[in-house]
């Protein structure tokens, strides 16, 4: 059976390019191979099925009946192959991210068109703004923001995050609004330490010049965003955030600008993945999202 279904296939290739030889081309095989698979499909049926001219071949009567059906044959077996590819294509099981908590709003806002696009894949989502131990909790993808570690990770850069310096109404009216990075004396910090790797306070005038750090005394620390924003929302100091997370609490007025002249680097923000999952679905998908994100601001 399925050497005539081999048959039948080189059949429709013939038909299809014209010639044996181009069928033999098109097949990756030889013209003696084509010619000796339709010879053997002709026997078992008992039929002649193409008039053959030194310049191309022809269907018979009883050739043209017969080849329709191996044409429907040939295009239900492309068909499925092709919807098999779709289901391998697809993305599936169980994807890992890690992100820092702060950024989970946004990272959901990411993936659920994802999940709700593909109903195979599920989602484990690990909230640390500590570097985690990724190969232990067998992560697929780590959302991380500033200078990398060097690793056997793969990362893939998708933008970057402006940060700004922000204040509560009522923490500027008890201590008044800094006029340049270099005030001192009332003026105090909450900062970001997530363990070996506190925030740095680095500002330059309109983005050039010399760079000042603010060395301001730090009243609150901890290793999470989230939190710092939350303080500072309290009025216990000025904090350095993120212009996506603070971009409702300055248009609702809980937070203001600081030095609005003074601007800090922005963060890079990168996937990192491993090198031997970079390319499947899941992961590819994920990053895909995560980059749209961040175009759309």
């Amino acid at each position: 059976m399925f050497d005539q279904l081999k048959r039948m296939a080189t059949l429709v290739t013939v038909v299809e390019q014209g010639t044996f030889g181009a069928a033999a081309r098109a097949l990756g095989t030889t013209t003696s191979a084509v010619s000796q698979q339709i010879r053997a499909l002709e026997q078992v049926l008992g039929v002649v099925l193409l008039v053959r001219t030194t310049r191309q071949v022809a269907l018979t009567t009883a050739g043209a009946s017969f080849h329709r059906e191996c044409v429907a044959m040939v295009d239900a077996a492309r068909r499925a192959e092709q919807a098999l590819q779709v289901m391998k294509d697809a993305p599936s099981g169980e994807l890992r991210v890690t992100a820092p908590a702060g950024f989970l709003r946004h990272l959901s806002a990411a993936l659920a068109p994802v999940l709700l696009r593909y109903p195979a894949l599920t989602l484990h989502v690990l909230a640390e703004d500590e570097i985690s131990d990724l190969v232990g909790q067998r992560i697929d993808l780590a959302v991380r923001f500033g200078p990398l570690p060097d690793s056997n990770w793969v990362a893939r850069k998708l933008g970057t995050m402006a940060m700004v310096l922000c204040a509560s109404p009522a923490y500027l009216a008890r201590c008044g609004q800094p006029k340049h990075p270099a005030d001192s004396g009332v003026h105090e910090l909450i900062v970001l330490d997530t363990g070996g790797a506190t925030q740095s306070m680095a500002l330059q005038w309109q983005g050039q010049g010399e760079v000042q750090l603010l060395s301001w005394p730090v009243r609150v620390s901890g290793n999470n965003q989230s939190w710092v924003q939350q303080m500072c929302e309290a009025g216990l100091g000025v904090a350095l955030l993120s212009d996506w997370d603070v971009r409702d609490a300055l248009a609702s007025g809980r937070l203001q600008r600081v030095l609005p002249q003074w601007t800090s680097p922005p963060l890079d923000m990168h996937a990192v993945v491993q090198s031997r999952s970079a390319r499947t679905p899941k992961v590819r998908v994920a990053i895909d999202a995560l980059r749209k994100l961040v175009d759309n601001g």
